[in-house]
């Protein structure tokens, strides 16, 4: 089993990676953006790492510190969908011994959270106050829940992509975006362009519930298409270093127009996570 030094360390692992990640629209090395910098997602990585990883905390709990300690650093939501998916992988990943049995404790602890893991998980997002949450007609986060963190992401799920994971058992991850990371590192050696090819492919395939949720489907078909051009761009490439100035150009008019497809980063994290999980359960 994994010691907490161990999950804090693969979760910062895989926050790193992810803005090493050429990612157009979202913040990366490559650039800034949305009043955000890399160094706020690294000082939310290092600032979280500890409570999402404390094997003393309940589910919700863990997610609530981590958000508390995040918004205390950095005052901003620089990584709320990024903490409700990785707590309970941490939380699954303490208790097992094979990369194998990986999802089917995740599927566990997804159908044993609680009323208690709700209300935690409801004052973090009240905490990180993400933007165009709205209202709710169930199951608002303004209020005290009355079912669990899964049932009540199964309520969100049909808008909202980070909730559906809870009710798939991240099947976007485990049964796409894992295969497609681990394809393009074995092709490039390379993690942060494993994960920019991560990034753009899900964002060609599925729109984003961060651009939604601001946007509506204002932006859904542009967006798609340009992401669907990067991701035929990167899969034609072996040098995938040379498509800089071409992401530049869709970053640049993506940002211009206020597009950040936050929740496809997130995801994006989560993947790179799941992949350094399964490495530390083969040594």
């Amino acid at each position: 089993m994994l010691s907490q030094q161990q999950l804090s360390s693969a979760y910062q692992y895989a926050c790193e990676i992810e803005l090493q990640a050429f990612k157009p629209g979202n913040v990366s090395v490559y650039a800034d953006g949305h009043d955000m910098t890399v160094e706020d997602f690294r000082v939310s990585a290092q600032k979280s790492a500890l409570p999402i990883s404390n094997p003393d905390y309940s589910l919700g709990e863990r997610i609530y510190y981590a958000v508390k300690a995040t918004r205390d650093a950095v005052g901003c939501n620089t990584n709320l969908g990024i903490l409700l998916l990785s707590a309970p992988l941490l939380m699954a990943a303490e208790k097992i011994n094979q990369p194998a049995e990986l999802r089917e404790k995740l599927a566990e602890v997804l159908a044993n959270t609680t009323v208690a893991d709700a209300e935690w998980v409801f004052r973090a997002i009240a905490l990180a106050a993400p933007g165009g949450l709205g209202e709710a007609k169930q199951q608002d986060v303004a209020q005290k829940p009355d079912v669990t963190l899964t049932q009540a992401m199964q309520i969100a799920c049909d808008k909202d992509r980070i909730a559906l994971q809870f009710t798939t058992n991240y099947k976007d991850i485990f049964d796409f975006m894992i295969f497609r990371y681990n394809d393009r590192f074995n092709q490039w050696g390379d993690s942060g362009w494993a994960a920019a090819a991560v990034f753009s492919a899900m964002l060609a395939r599925y729109p984003d519930s961060h651009i939604e949720r601001k946007y509506g489907n204002l932006h859904t078909r542009t967006v798609m298409d340009k992401m669907a051009l990067v991701d035929d761009k990167l899969s034609k490439t072996d040098r995938p270093e040379r498509l800089e100035d071409f992401l530049r150009n869709v970053d640049t008019e993506f940002k211009s127009a206020g597009i950040n497809p936050g929740t496809t980063a997130d995801l994006t994290v989560v993947t790179v996570l799941v992949s350094r999980l399964e490495q530390l359960l083969l040594v």
